[in-house]
Protein backbone atom coordinates (compact mmCIF):
# COMPACT_ATOMS: atom_id res chain seq x y z
CA UNK A 1 0.00 0.00 0.00
CA UNK A 2 1.51 3.33 -1.07
CA UNK A 3 1.02 6.18 1.41
CA UNK A 4 4.51 7.67 1.27
CA UNK A 5 4.81 10.84 -0.83
CA UNK A 6 1.09 11.58 -1.07
CA UNK A 7 1.55 14.69 1.10
CA UNK A 8 4.78 16.51 2.00
CA UNK A 9 5.84 18.13 5.31
CA UNK A 10 5.97 21.57 3.64
CA UNK A 11 2.41 21.30 2.31
CA UNK A 12 0.09 23.70 4.12
CA UNK A 13 -3.46 23.23 5.41
CA UNK A 14 -6.44 25.08 6.84
CA UNK A 15 -9.22 23.56 8.94
CA UNK A 16 -12.92 24.44 8.90
CA UNK A 17 -15.91 22.79 10.60
CA UNK A 18 -19.11 21.95 8.76
CA UNK A 19 -22.22 22.35 10.93
CA UNK A 20 -22.35 22.01 14.70
CA UNK A 21 -21.01 19.27 16.94
CA UNK A 22 -23.50 17.30 19.06
CA UNK A 23 -23.03 17.57 22.82
CA UNK A 24 -21.78 14.00 23.15
CA UNK A 25 -19.60 13.97 20.05
CA UNK A 26 -16.57 12.76 22.02
CA UNK A 27 -18.53 9.69 23.14
CA UNK A 28 -19.48 8.98 19.54
CA UNK A 29 -15.88 9.32 18.40
CA UNK A 30 -14.32 7.14 21.10
CA UNK A 31 -16.94 4.40 21.47
CA UNK A 32 -18.66 4.22 18.08
CA UNK A 33 -16.27 5.56 15.42
CA UNK A 34 -12.97 4.47 16.97
CA UNK A 35 -13.65 0.71 16.58
CA UNK A 36 -14.16 1.36 12.85
CA UNK A 37 -11.35 3.78 11.98
CA UNK A 38 -8.79 3.19 14.74
CA UNK A 39 -7.17 5.45 17.31
CA UNK A 40 -5.07 7.41 14.79
CA UNK A 41 -8.18 8.50 12.89
CA UNK A 42 -9.92 9.76 16.04
CA UNK A 43 -6.79 11.55 17.30
CA UNK A 44 -6.31 13.24 13.92
CA UNK A 45 -9.94 14.41 13.94
CA UNK A 46 -9.67 15.87 17.45
CA UNK A 47 -6.32 17.51 16.66
CA UNK A 48 -7.68 19.17 13.53
CA UNK A 49 -10.80 20.22 15.45
CA UNK A 50 -8.84 22.09 18.10
CA UNK A 51 -6.34 23.34 15.53
CA UNK A 52 -9.01 25.72 14.25
CA UNK A 53 -8.62 27.88 17.36
CA UNK A 54 -4.88 28.24 16.77
CA UNK A 55 -4.67 28.80 13.02
CA UNK A 56 -4.04 32.26 11.64
CA UNK A 57 -4.01 33.84 8.20
CA UNK A 58 -1.13 31.66 7.01
CA UNK A 59 -1.60 27.93 6.62
CA UNK A 60 -0.03 25.47 9.03
CA UNK A 61 2.39 22.91 7.59
CA UNK A 62 1.95 19.17 7.85
CA UNK A 63 5.24 19.12 9.73
CA UNK A 64 3.25 20.63 12.61
CA UNK A 65 0.85 17.69 12.55
CA UNK A 66 3.79 15.28 12.62
CA UNK A 67 5.03 16.95 15.80
CA UNK A 68 1.58 17.07 17.44
CA UNK A 69 0.73 13.45 16.73
CA UNK A 70 4.26 12.03 16.90
CA UNK A 71 3.46 10.09 13.73
CA UNK A 72 5.19 9.80 10.35
CA UNK A 73 3.45 11.56 7.47
CA UNK A 74 2.39 8.34 5.74
CA UNK A 75 0.46 7.26 8.87
CA UNK A 76 -1.21 10.69 9.02
CA UNK A 77 -2.25 10.34 5.38
CA UNK A 78 -3.56 6.86 6.08
CA UNK A 79 -5.64 8.15 9.01
CA UNK A 80 -6.94 10.99 6.81
CA UNK A 81 -8.23 8.52 4.22
CA UNK A 82 -10.12 6.64 6.93
CA UNK A 83 -11.76 9.86 8.13
CA UNK A 84 -12.77 10.66 4.56
CA UNK A 85 -14.12 7.16 3.97
CA UNK A 86 -16.25 7.15 7.14
CA UNK A 87 -17.73 10.57 6.35
CA UNK A 88 -15.97 12.70 8.99
CA UNK A 89 -13.73 14.71 6.67
CA UNK A 90 -13.70 16.30 3.23
CA UNK A 91 -10.38 17.34 1.72
CA UNK A 92 -9.74 20.03 -0.89
CA UNK A 93 -6.46 20.88 -2.62
CA UNK A 94 -5.05 23.86 -4.52
CA UNK A 95 -1.59 25.01 -5.63
CA UNK A 96 -0.16 28.36 -4.49
CA UNK A 97 3.41 29.36 -5.39
CA UNK A 98 4.16 25.74 -6.30
CA UNK A 99 3.12 24.61 -2.81
CA UNK A 100 0.11 22.36 -2.18
CA UNK A 101 -2.46 23.90 0.18
CA UNK A 102 -5.16 21.67 1.65
CA UNK A 103 -8.45 22.66 3.22
CA UNK A 104 -9.74 20.05 5.68
CA UNK A 105 -13.48 20.40 6.19
CA UNK A 106 -14.49 18.46 9.30
CA UNK A 107 -17.94 16.87 9.16
CA UNK A 108 -20.06 16.62 12.27
CA UNK A 109 -20.18 13.05 13.63
CA UNK A 110 -23.47 11.37 14.40
CA UNK A 111 -24.78 11.71 17.92
CA UNK A 112 -24.92 8.22 19.53
CA UNK A 113 -28.68 7.88 19.03
CA UNK A 114 -28.43 8.93 15.36
CA UNK A 115 -25.46 6.59 14.84
CA UNK A 116 -27.58 3.56 15.73
CA UNK A 117 -30.34 4.74 13.40
CA UNK A 118 -27.96 4.55 10.45
CA UNK A 119 -28.18 1.00 9.11
CA UNK A 120 -24.72 0.83 7.58
CA UNK A 121 -22.71 2.27 10.48
CA UNK A 122 -24.63 0.30 13.09
CA UNK A 123 -24.14 -2.97 11.17
CA UNK A 124 -20.41 -2.27 10.80
CA UNK A 125 -20.11 -1.64 14.53
CA UNK A 126 -22.09 -4.82 15.27
CA UNK A 127 -19.64 -6.95 13.29
CA UNK A 128 -16.62 -5.09 14.66
CA UNK A 129 -17.24 -5.29 18.42
CA UNK A 130 -19.58 -8.28 18.67
CA UNK A 131 -23.22 -8.78 19.57
CA UNK A 132 -22.95 -8.45 23.36
CA UNK A 133 -21.00 -5.17 23.41
CA UNK A 134 -23.09 -3.77 20.56
CA UNK A 135 -26.41 -4.32 22.36
CA UNK A 136 -24.95 -2.89 25.57
CA UNK A 137 -23.97 0.34 23.81
CA UNK A 138 -27.21 0.54 21.86
CA UNK A 139 -29.34 0.10 24.98
CA UNK A 140 -27.20 2.59 26.89
CA UNK A 141 -27.45 5.30 24.27
CA UNK A 142 -31.09 4.62 23.35
CA UNK A 143 -32.55 4.94 26.84
CA UNK A 144 -34.04 8.27 25.96
CA UNK A 145 -36.07 6.62 23.20
CA UNK A 146 -37.89 4.42 25.73
CA UNK A 147 -39.34 7.32 27.68
CA UNK A 148 -43.14 7.41 27.72
CA UNK A 149 -43.82 10.85 26.32
CA UNK A 150 -47.50 10.34 25.73
CA UNK A 151 -49.46 11.33 22.63
CA UNK A 152 -47.83 13.77 20.24
CA UNK A 153 -50.14 16.80 20.12
CA UNK A 154 -47.72 19.23 18.45
CA UNK A 155 -49.49 21.43 15.91
CA UNK A 156 -48.13 21.93 12.43
CA UNK A 157 -47.10 25.12 10.69
CA UNK A 158 -50.30 25.25 8.64
CA UNK A 159 -52.41 24.92 11.80
CA UNK A 160 -51.03 28.21 13.13
CA UNK A 161 -50.00 30.32 10.16
CA UNK A 162 -51.58 31.26 6.88
CA UNK A 163 -49.27 31.88 3.95
CA UNK A 164 -48.79 31.01 0.31
CA UNK A 165 -48.91 27.33 -0.69
CA UNK A 166 -45.35 26.04 -0.92
CA UNK A 167 -44.20 24.71 -4.27
CA UNK A 168 -43.57 21.05 -4.93
CA UNK A 169 -39.81 21.69 -5.02
CA UNK A 170 -39.91 23.22 -1.53
CA UNK A 171 -42.01 20.48 0.06
CA UNK A 172 -40.22 17.50 -1.48
CA UNK A 173 -36.64 18.61 -1.00
CA UNK A 174 -36.26 17.20 2.50
CA UNK A 175 -32.85 17.69 4.04
CA UNK A 176 -30.61 19.94 1.99
CA UNK A 177 -27.08 19.08 0.97
CA UNK A 178 -25.86 21.65 3.46
CA UNK A 179 -27.51 19.92 6.42
CA UNK A 180 -24.67 18.79 8.72
CA UNK A 181 -26.45 15.60 9.75
CA UNK A 182 -27.15 14.54 6.18
CA UNK A 183 -24.40 12.00 5.59
CA UNK A 184 -24.98 11.35 1.90
CA UNK A 185 -24.18 8.17 0.03
CA UNK A 186 -24.36 7.48 -3.65
CA UNK A 187 -27.69 5.78 -4.18
CA UNK A 188 -27.46 2.53 -6.10
CA UNK A 189 -29.50 1.99 -9.25
CA UNK A 190 -32.67 0.28 -7.99
CA UNK A 191 -34.50 0.15 -11.33
CA UNK A 192 -34.13 -3.64 -11.27
CA UNK A 193 -36.11 -3.89 -8.07
CA UNK A 194 -38.75 -1.49 -9.35
CA UNK A 195 -39.29 -3.71 -12.40
CA UNK A 196 -39.43 -6.84 -10.22
CA UNK A 197 -41.99 -5.32 -7.86
CA UNK A 198 -44.19 -4.16 -10.75
CA UNK A 199 -44.15 -7.61 -12.32
CA UNK A 200 -45.22 -9.15 -9.02
CA UNK A 201 -47.98 -6.53 -8.59
CA UNK A 202 -46.33 -5.18 -5.41
CA UNK A 203 -46.78 -1.43 -4.82
CA UNK A 204 -43.40 0.18 -5.46
CA UNK A 205 -44.15 3.26 -3.35
CA UNK A 206 -44.72 1.18 -0.22
CA UNK A 207 -41.45 -0.70 -0.54
CA UNK A 208 -39.03 1.80 -2.05
CA UNK A 209 -39.53 4.73 0.27
CA UNK A 210 -36.69 7.24 0.59
CA UNK A 211 -35.55 5.62 3.83
CA UNK A 212 -35.72 2.12 2.34
CA UNK A 213 -33.81 3.18 -0.77
CA UNK A 214 -31.01 4.41 1.46
CA UNK A 215 -31.11 1.14 3.42
CA UNK A 216 -30.93 -0.95 0.24
CA UNK A 217 -28.00 1.09 -1.09
CA UNK A 218 -26.15 0.77 2.20
CA UNK A 219 -26.62 -2.99 2.48
CA UNK A 220 -25.58 -3.39 -1.16
CA UNK A 221 -22.36 -1.53 -0.42
CA UNK A 222 -21.72 -3.07 3.00
CA UNK A 223 -22.14 -6.71 2.00
CA UNK A 224 -20.95 -6.35 -1.62
CA UNK A 225 -24.21 -7.82 -2.96
CA UNK A 226 -25.40 -7.78 -6.55
CA UNK A 227 -28.81 -6.56 -7.69
CA UNK A 228 -30.39 -9.99 -7.86
CA UNK A 229 -29.21 -10.76 -4.31
CA UNK A 230 -30.81 -7.57 -3.03
CA UNK A 231 -34.00 -8.62 -4.84
CA UNK A 232 -34.01 -11.92 -2.95
CA UNK A 233 -33.52 -10.14 0.37
CA UNK A 234 -36.34 -7.67 -0.35
CA UNK A 235 -38.80 -10.44 -1.21
CA UNK A 236 -37.80 -12.32 1.93
CA UNK A 237 -38.36 -9.28 4.15
CA UNK A 238 -41.78 -8.18 2.84
CA UNK A 239 -44.61 -8.61 5.34
CA UNK A 240 -48.32 -9.25 4.69
CA UNK A 241 -48.90 -5.54 4.07
CA UNK A 242 -46.16 -5.41 1.42
CA UNK A 243 -43.94 -3.30 3.65
CA UNK A 244 -40.25 -3.91 4.14
CA UNK A 245 -39.24 -5.32 7.53
CA UNK A 246 -35.86 -3.64 7.96
CA UNK A 247 -34.44 -6.09 10.48
CA UNK A 248 -35.51 -9.08 8.38
CA UNK A 249 -33.95 -7.43 5.34
CA UNK A 250 -30.63 -6.82 7.11
CA UNK A 251 -30.60 -10.40 8.38
CA UNK A 252 -31.28 -11.73 4.88
CA UNK A 253 -28.43 -9.63 3.44
CA UNK A 254 -26.06 -10.88 6.12
CA UNK A 255 -27.04 -14.51 5.49
CA UNK A 256 -26.41 -14.06 1.76
CA UNK A 257 -23.03 -12.52 2.55
CA UNK A 258 -22.06 -15.50 4.72
CA UNK A 259 -23.15 -17.93 2.03
CA UNK A 260 -21.35 -15.99 -0.70
CA UNK A 261 -18.08 -15.53 1.16
CA UNK A 262 -18.11 -18.82 3.10
CA UNK A 263 -18.94 -17.49 6.57
CA UNK A 264 -16.37 -14.67 6.53
CA UNK A 265 -17.00 -11.86 9.01
CA UNK A 266 -17.66 -8.25 8.05
CA UNK A 267 -14.79 -5.96 8.99
CA UNK A 268 -13.56 -2.63 7.73
CA UNK A 269 -10.33 -3.25 5.83
CA UNK A 270 -8.16 -0.95 3.79
CA UNK A 271 -8.04 -1.46 0.05
CA UNK A 272 -4.89 -2.82 -1.49
CA UNK A 273 -4.37 0.34 -3.54
CA UNK A 274 -5.62 3.50 -1.80
CA UNK A 275 -4.43 5.59 -4.76
CA UNK A 276 -7.59 4.49 -6.54
CA UNK A 277 -9.28 7.28 -4.61
CA UNK A 278 -7.41 9.67 -6.88
CA UNK A 279 -6.98 7.40 -9.91
CA UNK A 280 -6.62 8.90 -13.34
CA UNK A 281 -9.51 9.01 -15.75
CA UNK A 282 -9.50 6.33 -18.47
CA UNK A 283 -7.49 7.46 -21.50
CA UNK A 284 -7.92 4.90 -24.26
CA UNK A 285 -11.26 4.00 -25.85
CA UNK A 286 -11.07 0.52 -24.36
CA UNK A 287 -10.47 1.90 -20.86
CA UNK A 288 -13.40 4.26 -21.29
CA UNK A 289 -15.62 1.38 -22.39
CA UNK A 290 -14.54 -0.77 -19.42
CA UNK A 291 -15.21 2.12 -17.04
CA UNK A 292 -18.65 2.63 -18.56
CA UNK A 293 -19.52 -1.06 -18.33
CA UNK A 294 -18.38 -1.13 -14.69
CA UNK A 295 -20.56 1.78 -13.63
CA UNK A 296 -23.87 1.58 -15.52
CA UNK A 297 -26.69 -0.91 -15.09
CA UNK A 298 -27.68 -3.46 -17.77
CA UNK A 299 -30.92 -1.52 -18.27
CA UNK A 300 -28.96 1.67 -19.02
CA UNK A 301 -26.69 -0.26 -21.39
CA UNK A 302 -29.64 -1.61 -23.38
CA UNK A 303 -31.17 1.85 -23.63
CA UNK A 304 -27.85 3.39 -24.73
CA UNK A 305 -27.38 0.73 -27.42
CA UNK A 306 -30.94 1.32 -28.67
CA UNK A 307 -30.44 5.06 -29.07
CA UNK A 308 -32.11 6.05 -25.81
CA UNK A 309 -35.28 4.00 -26.33
CA UNK A 310 -36.67 2.28 -23.27
CA UNK A 311 -35.54 -1.32 -22.73
CA UNK A 312 -38.32 -3.83 -23.35
CA UNK A 313 -39.69 -5.84 -20.45
CA UNK A 314 -38.99 -9.05 -22.37
CA UNK A 315 -35.29 -8.23 -22.70
CA UNK A 316 -35.12 -7.20 -19.03
CA UNK A 317 -36.78 -10.46 -18.00
CA UNK A 318 -34.27 -12.50 -20.02
CA UNK A 319 -31.32 -10.64 -18.53
CA UNK A 320 -32.68 -10.92 -14.99
CA UNK A 321 -33.21 -14.69 -15.34
CA UNK A 322 -29.69 -15.21 -16.69
CA UNK A 323 -28.15 -13.07 -13.96
CA UNK A 324 -30.11 -14.84 -11.23
CA UNK A 325 -29.43 -18.36 -12.47
CA UNK A 326 -25.71 -17.85 -13.12
CA UNK A 327 -24.94 -15.29 -10.40
CA UNK A 328 -23.14 -12.84 -12.69
CA UNK A 329 -22.28 -9.35 -11.33
CA UNK A 330 -23.75 -6.39 -13.22
CA UNK A 331 -20.44 -5.34 -14.91
CA UNK A 332 -19.91 -8.88 -16.23
CA UNK A 333 -23.52 -9.02 -17.43
CA UNK A 334 -22.96 -5.72 -19.26
CA UNK A 335 -20.00 -7.17 -21.17
CA UNK A 336 -22.02 -10.30 -21.96
CA UNK A 337 -24.93 -8.26 -23.34
CA UNK A 338 -22.56 -6.12 -25.42
CA UNK A 339 -20.73 -9.19 -26.76
CA UNK A 340 -23.89 -11.14 -27.66
CA UNK A 341 -25.46 -8.17 -29.45
CA UNK A 342 -22.33 -7.64 -31.54
CA UNK A 343 -22.05 -11.34 -32.41
CA UNK A 344 -25.71 -11.86 -33.31
CA UNK A 345 -26.58 -8.74 -35.34
CA UNK A 346 -28.02 -6.84 -32.33
CA UNK A 347 -30.36 -9.70 -31.35
CA UNK A 348 -30.57 -10.68 -27.68
CA UNK A 349 -30.78 -14.46 -27.83
CA UNK A 350 -31.59 -16.07 -24.49
CA UNK A 351 -30.04 -19.42 -25.47
CA UNK A 352 -26.81 -17.71 -26.55
CA UNK A 353 -26.75 -15.61 -23.38
CA UNK A 354 -27.22 -18.66 -21.14
CA UNK A 355 -24.54 -20.65 -22.95
CA UNK A 356 -21.87 -18.00 -22.51
CA UNK A 357 -23.07 -16.99 -19.02
CA UNK A 358 -22.67 -20.54 -17.70
CA UNK A 359 -19.13 -20.64 -19.13
CA UNK A 360 -18.20 -17.31 -17.54
CA UNK A 361 -19.79 -18.32 -14.25
CA UNK A 362 -17.63 -21.46 -14.10
CA UNK A 363 -14.60 -19.30 -14.93
CA UNK A 364 -15.47 -17.12 -11.87
CA UNK A 365 -15.29 -13.83 -13.78
CA UNK A 366 -16.09 -10.87 -11.51
CA UNK A 367 -15.20 -7.62 -13.34
CA UNK A 368 -15.86 -6.06 -16.73
CA UNK A 369 -12.13 -6.04 -17.54
CA UNK A 370 -11.82 -9.77 -16.80
CA UNK A 371 -14.89 -10.49 -18.94
CA UNK A 372 -13.56 -8.48 -21.90
CA UNK A 373 -10.13 -10.15 -21.75
CA UNK A 374 -11.73 -13.58 -21.46
CA UNK A 375 -14.04 -12.91 -24.43
CA UNK A 376 -11.07 -11.76 -26.56
CA UNK A 377 -9.06 -14.91 -25.77
CA UNK A 378 -12.01 -17.16 -26.55
CA UNK A 379 -12.60 -15.40 -29.87
CA UNK A 380 -8.92 -15.69 -30.84
CA UNK A 381 -8.89 -19.38 -29.92
CA UNK A 382 -12.03 -19.98 -32.00
CA UNK A 383 -10.54 -18.11 -34.98
CA UNK A 384 -7.33 -20.16 -34.87
CA UNK A 385 -9.30 -23.37 -34.62
CA UNK A 386 -11.44 -22.42 -37.62
CA UNK A 387 -8.32 -21.61 -39.69
CA UNK A 388 -6.79 -24.99 -38.92
CA UNK A 389 -9.97 -26.76 -39.97
CA UNK A 390 -9.88 -24.99 -43.34
CA UNK A 391 -6.23 -25.84 -43.99
CA UNK A 392 -6.64 -29.51 -43.16
CA UNK A 393 -10.09 -31.02 -42.88
CA UNK A 394 -8.80 -34.33 -41.59
CA UNK A 395 -5.64 -36.15 -40.60
CA UNK A 396 -5.09 -39.75 -41.65
CA UNK A 397 -3.61 -42.28 -39.31
CA UNK A 398 -0.35 -42.52 -41.26
CA UNK A 399 0.18 -38.82 -42.07
CA UNK A 400 3.26 -37.30 -40.55
CA UNK A 401 2.95 -34.26 -38.32
CA UNK A 402 5.61 -31.75 -37.33
CA UNK A 403 5.90 -33.11 -33.82
CA UNK A 404 5.51 -36.90 -34.36
CA UNK A 405 7.06 -39.71 -36.47
CA UNK A 406 5.06 -42.00 -38.74
CA UNK A 407 4.44 -45.42 -37.23
CA UNK A 408 4.58 -48.26 -39.85
CA UNK A 409 3.25 -51.69 -38.82
CA UNK A 410 5.53 -54.76 -39.16
CA UNK A 411 3.12 -56.56 -41.46
CA UNK A 412 3.29 -53.63 -43.89
CA UNK A 413 7.12 -53.72 -43.90
CA UNK A 414 7.18 -57.49 -44.60
CA UNK A 415 4.73 -57.13 -47.49
CA UNK A 416 6.86 -54.40 -49.09
CA UNK A 417 10.01 -56.53 -48.77
CA UNK A 418 8.38 -59.52 -50.52
CA UNK A 419 7.17 -57.29 -53.36
CA UNK A 420 10.69 -55.95 -53.87
CA UNK A 421 12.15 -59.48 -54.10
CA UNK A 422 9.51 -60.56 -56.65
CA UNK A 423 10.26 -57.59 -58.91
CA UNK A 424 13.98 -58.23 -58.66
CA UNK A 425 13.60 -61.95 -59.63
CA UNK A 426 11.62 -61.10 -62.77
CA UNK A 427 14.31 -58.77 -64.19
CA UNK A 428 16.81 -60.41 -66.79
CA UNK A 429 20.43 -61.03 -65.72
CA UNK A 430 22.89 -59.06 -67.92
CA UNK A 431 26.49 -60.48 -68.71
CA UNK A 432 28.60 -57.40 -69.36
CA UNK A 433 31.70 -59.22 -70.71
CA UNK A 434 29.63 -61.18 -73.27
CA UNK A 435 27.90 -58.01 -74.38
CA UNK A 436 31.27 -56.25 -74.90
CA UNK A 437 32.67 -59.15 -77.03
CA UNK A 438 29.63 -59.28 -79.26
CA UNK A 439 29.71 -55.53 -79.74
CA UNK A 440 33.43 -55.61 -80.70
CA UNK A 441 32.85 -58.42 -83.26
CA UNK A 442 30.02 -56.43 -84.81
CA UNK A 443 32.28 -53.39 -85.19
CA UNK A 444 35.15 -55.42 -86.79
CA UNK A 445 32.77 -57.00 -89.30
CA UNK A 446 31.42 -53.60 -90.28
CA UNK A 447 34.95 -52.19 -90.88
CA UNK A 448 35.93 -55.11 -93.19
CA UNK A 449 32.89 -54.59 -95.40
CA UNK A 450 33.67 -50.91 -95.75
CA UNK A 451 37.26 -51.64 -96.87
Amino acid sequence: MRFIGQILPVDGYYVILRGHLPNDYTTSLTHLYQPLIGVHGVVLYLTLLHEMKLQGQSPQTHHTLMNYLNLPLDEIYRARLKLEGIGLLKSFKKIEDQISIYTYELQSPFAPIEFFKDAMYSQLLYHQIGEQKYHFLKNRFSDVLHENKGENITVSFNDVFETITPSIEMTSSGLSDDDPVNHQEDMADLSWIEQMLKQRMIPVGKVLTKENRKLLSQMMLLYDLDSYEIEKSVLWALNEENRLDKEEFKTACHDLFKSKYKNNTVHLTEKVNPDKVQEEKPKTKEEMLVHELETISPKQLLEDLSGGNQASEQDMKVIREVMTSQGLPSPVMNVLIHYVLLQSNMKLSKAYLEKIASHWSRAKIKTAKEAMDFAKKEKERFSKSATKRKQSTYNTYYRKSNNSKEIVPDWFKERKAKQAKTVQSKQPVINLEKEKAELQAFLNQTNQKNN
